[in-house]
């Protein structure tokens, strides 16, 4: 691209979208590094725990970290499917468009919009300053109030580089993803070694004590899941791959899987240095393995874990940058919000969704602790799954003509409907919290904001909407980016 002035302001933006699809032709193996790279992160940090807590033995513990990687797989292998078959941008929002209509494609993007993003994105915070306050409170859990004051400064930070530059956040990303795979590397190296010098007592008689709960299982799930988060994010390399129809399956088929062994590993690493009782115990499993097995250099753990959940909180963001795609194709609709998708004129980031997404994550910071949010998070989250998967076998039936590069098998497809069904719904039926009720009178209440303002559009409507558009239009210096599709 020839570096002249743009005449036209709006080009900019236009520049910056195709500078980013235009990006070299990865193969294979650049593929499979992009899948574990956007995969892993800060969860194997936090999940270990609650996921032992939940299914109450190593035994059962492991093969929940590793049943996760399979349903990620399969569900991967849906999602590939789908985006082979429908290039449009925008993701799941046109799948659930094309499947069922309007009323599921807008109730996607407010969940995605209001719930998801945010509520994704103050986990990593609280993540973040979980494993940023330990060290300075040795042998006791940190104040409550320190780990969400650090997490707002987190989300205030990220939110603050992403709004600034678009290039400098993705350099940040990239030192911060070299950091975590190190970290992860350096985890497994060392319980490696501890178990071929024999420390291997916990892992003797795995199975003592499991827990048989139909809904604890599930929120073992839960936890493990959210490690695995991201598998529905793999389609956005397809525009990247050579030979997509060919290298995506086997990405998926190869990546996942490795992120799988990478994650049992780092368990059965923790296992060989801390007795289940003492992981439980533990604020932060991964500062209290580094201070039992790296001694003196225990500082290492924490400081790069830091790296990893900064990284993977300002990934999220990242994702939320792509996702802009997202906000403006339902934007376009009339789905969400328009200034939501508009671009700063001068930085050309997509700076109002950048603080919308942080304002509403700071919301979430407030009341709620990092395991309710996980929980609040997956049973949305795995809810929208099986509603994609279900769309993959509606459009068998109801789109034929559509061609299919990248064909998945459909007892795949049920397979991952039932188990999202059985995810959304075990840990209700086991034990009806109030949190799940809220996340779905929420979710519906979008249904309010549907009729006037998407379905019957009233005048009054775009009435009361133009000037709060253009005063924070011209308080933000925001232009609407140009349709390219």
């Amino acid at each position: 691209h020839s570096h002249t002035k743009l005449p036209n302001r709006r080009r900019g933006f236009n520049l910056v979208i195709t500078t980013s699809c235009l990006s070299l032709q990865v193969g294979l193996l650049s593929g499979i590094c992009l899948i574990v790279g956007t995969m892993i992160g800060s969860g194997i940090f936090v999940s270990p725990k609650a996921v032992l807590l939940e299914t109450g033995a190593v035994g059962p513990c492991l093969c929940v970290w590793a049943a996760c990687g399979v349903l990620a797989t399969l569900g991967a292998l849906c999602y590939a499917e789908l985006g082979t078959m429908i290039t449009k941008s925008g993701g799941e929002y046109v799948y659930l468009m094309e499947a069922y209509g309007s009323v599921t494609a807008y109730l996607y993007s407010w969940s995605t919009i209001m719930v998801l993003q945010p509520s994704a994105f103050a986990i990593i915070a609280l993540s973040f300053a979980e494993y940023t306050s330990t060290p300075f409170y040795p042998g006791c859990t940190p104040p409550i109030v320190v780990t969400k004051c650090l997490a707002v400064v987190c989300i205030f930070l990220i939110v603050s580089v992403n709004c600034l530059s678009v290039k400098l956040a993705s350099y940040v990303q990239n030192f911060f993803t070299a950091a975590k795979l190190l970290i992860i590397l350096v985890i497994i190296v060392a319980g490696i070694v501890l178990l071929v010098q024999g420390n291997t007592e916990n892992l003797s008689n795995p199975f003592e004590g499991a827990s048989t709960s139909f809904g604890s299982i599930g929120l073992a799930f839960y936890n493990g899941l959210w490690a695995y988060d991201g598998w529905n994010q793999l389609n956005f390399i397809t525009e990247e791959l050579k030979n997509p129809n060919r290298n995506l399956p086997l990405a998926i088929i190869i990546g996942i899987p490795l992120v799988t062994l990478c994650y049992v590993l780092v368990n059965i690493a923790y296992f060989s240095a801390m007795t289940p009782t003492e992981l439980l115990q533990s604020s932060a499993v991964a500062v209290t393995f580094g201070d039992r097995v790296l001694y003196p250099l225990s500082w290492v753990v924490p400081v790069f874990v830091v790296f990893s959940t900064f990284g993977a909180a300002n990934g999220t963001l990242l994702k939320h940058t792509a996702n802009i795609m997202l906000t403006y194709v339902a934007g376009r609709e009339g789905h969400m919000v328009k200034i939501l998708s508009y671009i700063s004129l001068k930085r050309l980031t997509p700076s109002p969704a950048l603080i919308f997404n942080g304002i509403l994550a700071v919301f979430y910071i407030i009341p709620a602790d990092i395991n309710t949010l996980i929980n609040y998070f997956s049973f949305a989250q795995w809810g929208l799954y099986g509603l994609t998967a279900l769309a993959l076998i509606v459009m068998r039936f109801t789109r034929k003509e559509l061609k299919r590069p990248v064909k998945c098998p459909m007892p795949i497809a049920v397979l991952v409907v039932i188990v999202s069904c059985y995810l959304v719904l075990a840990p209700i039926i086991d034990k009806p919290e109030l949190e799940y009720l809220y996340c779905t009178i929420f979710i519906l209440s979008g249904l309010l904001l549907y009729f006037p303002f998407v379905h019957r559009r009233f005048s009054w409507t775009r009435r009361v909407m133009r000037p709060i558009t253009m005063y924070l239009q011209l308080l933000m210096e925001v232009v609407p980016p140009e349709n390219n599709e």
